[in-house]
């Protein structure tokens, strides 16, 4: 094993440590998703209606796992400049490792984190009538392409908090997140809003990635576009990850 990937490893394992330690955040973090499908699916689920009918929970439930994949945007912004505002990023970068190793070890352990959230939430889907109809190798692609979705936004949340540099400032970046998803087909279909509003949030990312996912599942919904799905996400990987290495390196 390179140095890079022990390096990796052993930062992965820090914030491991770190949440084992700490379980009542994590639980809480694993939570609250559960709490946001519940509470649209027994309290609003109700009143709405899928364009062309369907059932709304099959609707909802790509919806949440994508607003997972968004709400994961925090919880990498406010580890990174917490590590930054406390001092922890400039003793990482004192050490003989590599400055990539330190994002990439911050990275793994939120792609994991990530994971068990999703696989929370498909069991909780599954216990309130959610179901995949299209097999388990379009289910499979369906998972990856949340994933992706997460690793991309987990980048832009390692440059953002960088550039800020203040766990205050996380309170911005909810202002920024919330908007960008309720902006979108999470919980409502385009063509139920005002026409240049739904034109805005067929474009959003994260209803790309819902309408691909619901598709893929065989869930009610609008066709999806697999390629801005993936085109999304790829392209904030391009510009955000080799800003965040460069980032990290010019810190001051």
């Amino acid at each position: 094993m390179t140095a890079y990937a022990l390096d990796s490893w052993t930062l992965t394992r820090r914030t491991l440590l770190q949440w084992r330690n700490q379980p009542a955040g994590l639980a809480l973090g694993l939570f609250f998703p559960v709490m946001i499908l519940l509470m649209f699916a027994y309290l609003f689920g109700g009143a709405m209606q899928v364009p062309g009918g369907g059932d709304y929970k099959e609707f909802l439930l790509p919806g949440i796992f994508v607003l997972t994949m968004a709400f994961g945007l925090e919880s990498t912004f406010q580890a990174v400049s917490t590590d930054a505002g406390r001092g922890v990023t400039d003793r990482f970068r004192t050490m003989p490792i590599s400055s990539a190793a330190v994002l990439t070890g911050r990275s793994v352990a939120d792609m994991l984190y990530a994971a068990v959230g999703l696989i929370v939430l498909i069991a909780c889907g599954l216990a309130v009538g959610w179901r995949w109809h299209d097999g388990p190798v379009n289910a499979l692609l369906a998972v990856g392409l949340l994933l992706l979705l997460r690793y991309a936004l987990l980048w832009f949340g390692i440059w953002l908090a960088l550039a800020a540099g203040k766990p205050e400032m996380l309170m911005a970046v909810q202002i920024l997140v919330w908007p960008l998803a309720f902006l979108s087909s999470v919980f409502t279909a385009p063509e139920t809003m005002p026409g240049w509003l739904g034109a805005i949030a067929e474009w959003n990312p994260l209803s790309a990635t819902a309408s691909a996912t619901r598709e893929l599942f065989g869930n009610p919904g609008q066709d999806g576009h697999f390629w801005l799905a993936v085109g999304w996400p790829v392209l904030l990987l391009a510009v955000f990850m080799p800003l965040a290495v460069r980032r990290y390196r010019r810190l001051t």
